[in-house]
């Protein structure tokens, strides 16, 4: 994977200095109205600093990942990322036993009906619109959360090792969730390649990826990335099984729809793992996390409804423009 071309000042310059070029000074960073997650180049930039502790890219050299200017850069464009994030999604905290408070969380959820739509009513081009802008996250799935392991202890390490090694297919590697879900592209003629489609897709699906990145790399936000993924893991059981109705009824066989239906199964043990045996766990020794953990929860919810609110409003309005459906 190669670096994707820049969407302005604060992606020109990442990649022209992790390129080779040191001699101008990082661009100001601003908080674009109030809204990161919709400021493209930000997001972009955002996505490329973090995508330097996963697998990096083909034209930049490894040693940049401890670059100290691309840190502090990072560190600037995660000032008013996190700063929105705080002021949208902080819950009040209640109780200690984090479990109870996420199922509240997670049932008051009333985000739109983006899976409901792709049940019954998309078509082909939205449902493979749908497909490559989660690419983007599926494709990694499950790494992020992996950076909590070496940070647990005890029974919390043993459930998320646990959540884990499901997610990565239980040692078989056509297992592997990220393997399920390049079929899926296949079946939709896409371009299973890791990172294809970031050069397309809006800063919103950027942003739903970075939350987890910048939680995965900061020891500071252990809580806030279990909570991440247990959210995640109590809400996705019922979207999946809308997932795979809609892809049946678009043509798609049972390997196509497997990537969906394998989460209908598995996510409803997740979700009780993640919640009690995970959360719980960790609470019970990080009392002061519990806040942190809802904190996470909340910006997986808050960041999925804004994804499928774009996509939900894009294809209800006409537009001459394509909208990141690949060629």
């Amino acid at each position: 994977m190669y670096l994707p071309p820049p969407r302005g000042p604060l992606t020109n310059w990442l990649t022209s200095h992790l390129r080779g070029s040191r001699t101008i000074p990082p661009p100001l960073v601003d908080g674009r109205a109030g809204q990161p997650w919709a400021y493209d180049d930000l997001q972009l930039a955002l996505w490329c600093c973090y995508e330097l502790h996963y697998r990096g890219f083909d034209d930049v050299d490894d040693t940049a990942e401890w670059d100290l200017d691309v840190l502090a850069f990072r560190a600037e464009l995660e000032r008013p990322w996190l700063e929105w994030l705080t002021a949208s999604y902080r819950p009040a905290t209640t109780g200690d036993r984090p479990s109870q408070s996420l199922r509240e969380l997670c049932a008051a959820d009333d985000g739109p009906e983006l899976a409901a739509y792709l049940h019954r009513h998309a078509g082909r081009e939205e449902f493979r619109e749908f497909v490559l802008n989660r690419s983007v996250y599926q494709l990694k799935e499950a790494d992020p959360h992996s950076f909590g392991i070496p940070r647990l202890d005890g029974p919390a390490k043993a459930a998320l090792v646990e959540i884990q090694a499901d997610e990565y297919g239980g040692g078989r590697p056509e297992r592997m969730h990220a393997e399920l879900f390049r079929t899926t592209m296949r079946w939709l003629d896409l371009d299973d390649t890791y990172g294809r489609y970031v050069p397309e897709v809006p800063a919103v699906t950027l942003a739903f990826s970075n939350v987890m990145s910048l939680f995965a790399v900061h020891r500071r936000w252990t809580g806030a990335l279990l909570g991440h993924l247990a959210a995640l893991e109590m809400t996705s059981t019922m979207p999946n099984r809308r997932y795979a109705a809609g892809a049946t009824r678009l043509g798609a066989d049972p390997a196509a729809s497997r990537y969906f239906t394998e989460h209908v199964e598995a996510d409803a043990v997740h979700e009780q793992i993640a919640a009690h045996d995970l959360c719980d766990s960790y609470a019970q020794d990080h009392p002061d996390a519990v806040g942190d953990i809802l904190f996470g929860a909340a910006c997986c919810l808050g960041l999925d409804n804004l994804f499928a609110q774009h996509l939900l409003d894009s294809w209800a309005t006409p537009s001459t423009k394509p909208r990141c459906v690949a060629s």
